[in-house]
């Protein structure tokens, strides 16, 4: 499915007739950790399945709701769940939402999501700031931006090299260091999914060079920087990537989202002290 500017401004039209925040910041929530939207001042809350154009998530612990609010006194937009390529969408269709926080003048996209951990110094509960990724399956040609560009959402060609902004993982690491929260700094690898990684995957992912593997968030980016938005991204690790056969342990996505209970108050404390520096 190909989406046009059109379609996006459908869409954003839509959300501007339900609230008149002018939102500043996007953020979107991975598995599990749709309580981070729980705090908002002046929220109005839209279904998905509301918005034109928008894919509706399928999967347990993404709500699929819109969330417009003041978080820390800034306007922001959030998503409570993200649609995958392993549901059935197209890398157009999943970053649809993204191209609509664009149309509604969104210069700074916050992302988390759910990772297994791959560095063997990374525990349950940890934190990964991303600093850098791995686009396996972009890299493969599953891209958002194949096919006719668009020059009035970006230029044709993107570069990669400063995707995740410097001030703003200064911003999260000061936060960190201030709330003694222990932030690890690392790659994230994008796979597709739905099927956890084998053993010999996860130890070609380390060889390389990959701290934490996950399905999402790298097609969100490319849309994020190809519209010109400032990009902070953090991976949750839910679980220990498993590197041995023949063993009694299996990764499942309900520890996935028992592990989100305790990275939902880092993660906030985390968002908080960032925003307060775009007040």
């Amino acid at each position: 499915m190909t989406f046009t500017r059109a379609d996006y401004e459908k869409a954003a039209q839509f959300i501007r007739r339900r609230t008149s925040l002018p939102v500043q910041v996007g953020l979107v929530l991975g598995s599990g950790l749709n309580a981070l939207a729980d705090a908002f001042e002046d929220r109005v809350e839209i279904p998905y399945k509301d918005i034109p154009g928008f894919p509706q998530s399928t999967v347990e612990g993404h709500a699929g709701d819109l969330v417009l609010g003041r978080l820390e006194g800034v306007p922001v937009i959030t998503q409570k769940g993200r649609a995958h390529l392993y549901e059935g969408y197209s890398a157009q269709q999943i970053t649809f939402p993204i191209r609509v926080m664009q149309m509604l003048d969104v210069k700074t996209l916050i992302l988390t999501n759910a990772a297994g951990g791959l560095n063997r110094d990374f525990s349950v509960g940890d934190v990964m700031l991303i600093n850098d990724h791995i686009n396996y399956v972009g890299l493969a040609g599953n891209n958002p931006l194949m096919g006719r560009n668009d020059p009035t959402l970006g230029e044709r060609f993107v570069g990669m090299a400063q995707t995740y902004d410097r001030g703003l993982r200064e911003a999260a690491t000061r936060t960190a260091a201030e709330n003694n929260i222990t932030l690890r700094h690392g790659v994230y690898v994008c796979v597709s999914g739905p099927q956890f990684e084998s053993p010999a995957e996860i130890r070609m992912l380390r060889l390389m060079g990959a701290d934490a593997v996950g399905m999402s968030t790298i097609h969100e980016v490319l849309v994020a920087r190809h519209a010109k938005m400032r990009v902070l991204a953090f991976s949750g690790i839910t679980n220990v990537a498993i590197d041995a056969i023949d063993t009694e342990s299996e990764t499942n996505h309900g520890e996935v989202l028992e592990a989100s209970h305790i990275l939902v108050p880092k993660l906030g404390t985390l968002l908080r002290g960032v925003l307060r520096t775009m007040r």
